[in-house]
């Protein structure tokens, strides 16, 4: 028997304001577009924005329906909208953030599974690695080299081959 472990490493930042300056405004992009999340079920806004590598921004925010808990995370409706817009062109970073508007929005959340498999298919297929800066309203934020990171022995187009 062999073991085997699996680890990395991530920045922590005690607020937005040390970040550098292009990190900080995707922050506060992103917080911002929180705004715009449809959730009328969770009452929890998650937004989404990425910076491209031509230096445009795209967001997206989470889309919920009257069949909840069946909707739209924030991540995948912004790589459907820079996929459909920009195809081709990868993304450099995407700042996520949320406002849960039934408690508190001060630390950092990590994207669901689903949104963790879409992240990391979408870097392979444009073998360009997506740096993810996760952040609430206010508080810690982190910064995370690579999607794949969050997602270690994940399942890929080459497990079905």
């Amino acid at each position: 028997m062999d073991h085997q472990k699996i680890s990395f490493e991530f920045e922590v930042y005690a607020s937005s304001d040390q970040l550098t300056k292009e990190d900080a405004a995707l922050v506060a992009q992103a917080r911002e577009v929180t705004s715009l999340a449809y959730a009328p079920y969770s009452s929890f806004q998650v937004g989404a924005v990425a910076l491209l590598s031509n230096g445009k921004t795209v967001s997206g925010t989470n889309q919920e329906n009257a069949s909840y808990p069946i909707g739209i995370c924030a991540e995948r409706v912004l790589l459907s909208a820079v996929s459909s817009v920009y195809p081709g062109i990868p993304v450099e970073t995407i700042a996520i953030s949320y406002h849960n508007l039934n408690g508190k929005s001060d630390r950092p959340v990590s994207p669901c599974g689903i949104c963790r498999q879409t992240m990391v298919e979408y870097q392979e297929r444009l073998a360009h690695p997506i740096r993810l800066i996760l952040s609430g309203m206010e508080g810690k934020v982190y910064v995370i080299p690579q999607a794949d990171l969050l997602l270690p022995l994940g399942f890929s187009g080459d497990d079905i081959k």
